[in-house]
């Protein structure tokens, strides 16, 4: 699969062609587990079984990615969640954004791989070098926002600090697959909620702020189920 990062440098936005052979989605990989076993309770709250090892990856199919302002979704019960995404051209060739691990709440209490595969990833148009963040890593800040029958809320926000580094994602990945980290993208993994329980919204907002280079990745996408058939 072919897409097209921007990539922001200097002021300006570069097209770079990428090749997405391989696609996962990471979970659990908080760097405190305390905040591991909050995000799990949640999850076990609502009736989902949880992992008792932590971290986890799944592999998704590489079409579901997507940078759409608007996605279409199967039931009412789905919802996102900010991850940041690396997308690993070779060793030394690596870009990270923002995006969102858009997932099918319902299907997500029985069977998490398949809940993986029934919405789209949707990613930030636009992308950072690893190499002129990772001095500051810890510093970025993402969060997300949704929208829900016309209220705006606060959903998830925290310094990318709080999970596991580029370098550290990528070792676990690297003992999971087969063959070099070339052409795949990762998502991360993501940080606790602000609210008690999963907004199912209408639209996801989601960003990547750098307070050192001041600068910022966005995204915003419209959730819409499908309601066309007749009961």
């Amino acid at each position: 699969m072919e897409i097209q990062l921007k990539l922001q440098k200097n002021g300006r936005n570069i097209a770079v062609p990428f090749h997405v052979d391989r696609m996962l989605n990471a979970g659990f990989t908080g760097r405190d587990q305390k905040e591991v076993r909050h995000h799990l309770d949640e999850l076990s709250a609502k009736g989902i079984e949880v992992p008792t090892e932590t971290p986890l990856i799944y592999p998704v199919i590489p079409a579901t990615l997507t940078p759409d302002e608007k996605i279409v979704v199967y039931g009412q019960e789905t919802s996102g969640e900010i991850e940041y995404v690396l997308f690993i051209k070779n060793e030394t060739e690596i870009y990270v954004g923002i995006g969102s691990d858009h997932t099918d709440r319902k299907l997500e209490e029985t069977d998490i791989p398949r809940a993986k595969q029934m919405c789209p990833n949707i990613v930030s148009p636009g992308v950072w070098e690893l190499n002129d963040v990772i001095g500051h890593w810890d510093d970025l800040v993402m969060a997300c926002r949704v929208e829900k029958d016309g209220q705006d809320l606060a959903y998830q926000k925290g310094n990318l600090g709080l999970l596991m580094s580029p370098a550290e994602l990528m070792a676990f990945v690297s003992g999971k697959v087969t063959g070099p980290l070339t052409d795949m993208v990762i998502f991360s993994g993501t940080v606790k909620m602000e609210t008690p329980e999963f907004v199912f919204a209408d639209q996801f907002s989601g960003r990547l702020t750098d307070p050192v280079l001041k600068r910022e990745l966005a995204f915003t996408y419209r959730i819409c189920p499908m309601e066309y058939m007749v009961k």
